[in-house]
């Protein structure tokens, strides 16, 4: 019988993508434009620790292997000695950028400031950024050549910032005899002037981000678990970003103005009711860690993005260039490989919704109108079935990218047979070895008319 989640019925999905969370608020219809059905985001965190090849912030806070198990750990003078020697000769974000697009990036986004408190750009606000080192001696604004390369490439504009500042004397500063970091307990704080005096050093700096380089598509935030959505007022900040900038997106960790979620290093079970991320690292650090070699291959990482875009999120797959601003060789290589992929099959994950339920087809899909998108972790054998779908809409199954016509089979219920338009299942005969190579998909077009098909169950 006809069930209320086949892939044709559109308001049964809806919901989805519509029934947003009571904690976010009410900006997400914006994401429709671009963020939802994007698919893929790179993430680009480079510091200027990245010389020492260590993690962004974390070392100098003492243990915190729990989340950075290669982060490695040095006092607060020893990360923070390489502020003024930061010399990333090779960047070259157009070429990467071109990379990252040809590998199906919609949008990138880059660390401003992360939460040491250095920033990236020669702001006018404090002392602790680029502006003191040897890149900024030789006249290069390094935020400026990314977010230029960004839209000259076609890809979305998206910076980070971290609001968190261990580097900020009103913040209060980090310092080594406050060791060991706990995660979850909030640092000391100074007086409510020193507060309200940095609140504005944040607002100012988010000023320049938004009115001096262009058109920002994206705020990336992090670091607000320190302070309450209160002490923040993150109304106010939201305010003054969409005073300055309306079309920017906010992600979730500016708490109650954020326009979709962004869970961390892992995939949800279930589609959110939101519009969604999931932000991943290639290996298990997040900046240049040479010592860090447990690189994901290129299946792991085609197999994440299809889990996420499957379930309605993008991913935003996260590289550390090294210290020069090249992108190490493992990293070029996945562009390279995700850029072969998706020559054949991008259409399966851009602008797609999610497909069919789990009892359906075992395996993720996706879908764009009639058409339906399976996709095949392994190769599959002998047949694939599809369930409790109009069975006499299905005008053909091919593979995608070869346009390889595949035959099929369909089977109704006895008495369902001579429905108009029936329920059933779908099998596709894939003994031919036409659905072979690295994540085959599948494409179903279920645009024929039920009228011109007679089922017959044997």
């Amino acid at each position: 019988m006809a069930t209320e989640t086949t892939v044709f019925d559109k308001e049964a999905l809806a919901p989805r993508l519509n029934d947003f969370h009571p904690l976010i608020s009410g900006h997400q219809q914006r994401c429709a434009d671009w963020f939802t059905g994007a698919g893929l985001g790179l993430f680009i965190c480079l510091d200027h620790a990245s010389q020492q090849g260590i993690e962004m912030s974390w070392p100098m806070l003492g243990d915190v292997n729990f989340a950075l198990p290669l982060g490695a750990l040095v006092n607060v003078e020893q990360y923070r000695s390489t502020e003024t020697t930061f010399n990333p000769i090779s960047w070259n974000p157009k070429e990467f950028l071109q990379q990252a697009k040809a590998a199906g990036c919609k949008y990138a986004v880059f660390t401003a400031k992360h939460h040491s408190g250095w920033a990236i750009w020669p702001s006018k606000f404090g002392d602790r950024n680029i502006s003191s080192s040897v890149f900024h001696a030789t006249g290069r604004d390094i935020l400026r050549e990314y977010v230029d390369a960004a839209r000259e490439v076609g890809i979305k504009v998206g910076i980070y910032y971290s609001l968190a500042d261990w580097g900020h004397s009103d913040y209060l500063e980090w310092k080594d005899e406050y060791r060991p970091y706990i995660f979850g307990e909030s640092p000391p704080m100074g007086s409510a002037e020193q507060w309200e005096n940095f609140r504005q050093y944040t607002k100012d700096q988010l000023t320049e981000l938004l009115t001096e380089y262009g058109p920002v598509d994206l705020l990336w935030f992090d670091g607000a678990w320190e302070r309450s959505d209160e002490t923040w007022n993150s109304k106010d900040f939201g305010d003054h970003i969409r005073k300055l900038s309306p079309d920017t997106l906010i992600n979730d960790r500016l708490f109650t103005q954020g326009d979709y979620r962004t869970p961390e290093q892992w995939i949800p079970p279930k589609p959110l009711n939101e519009p969604w991320e999931c932000c991943m690292t290639i290996n298990y650090s997040w900046a240049y860690v040479p010592t860090d070699k447990t690189y994901k291959s290129t299946y792991e990482i085609l197999r994440t993005l299809i889990e996420v875009v499957s379930r309605g999120g993008n991913l935003l797959l996260n590289v550390g260039p090294k210290p020069d601003g090249s992108l190490a060789e493992e990293e070029a290589k996945t562009l390279e490989d995700l850029a072969i992929w998706m020559k054949s099959n991008i259409e399966s994950i851009e602008n797609v919704l999610p497909g069919l339920e789990d009892w359906q087809y075992y395996g993720p899909s996706t879908r764009r109108g009639e058409i339906v998108y399976l996709h095949n972790f392994a190769e599959p054998q002998v047949s694939v079935v599809v369930r409790g779908v109009k069975v006499a809409r299905l005008k053909s199954a091919k593979v995608l990218g070869s346009n390889e016509e595949l035959s099929f089979t369909r089977r109704t219920a006895i008495n369902d047979a001579h429905d108009s338009d029936p329920d059933g299942e779908i099998i596709i005969d894939v003994r031919d070895g036409k659905v072979s190579g690295l994540m085959p998909v599948i494409v179903l077009d279920f645009g024929g008319d039920p009228a011109s098909v007679q089922i017959r169950n044997w």
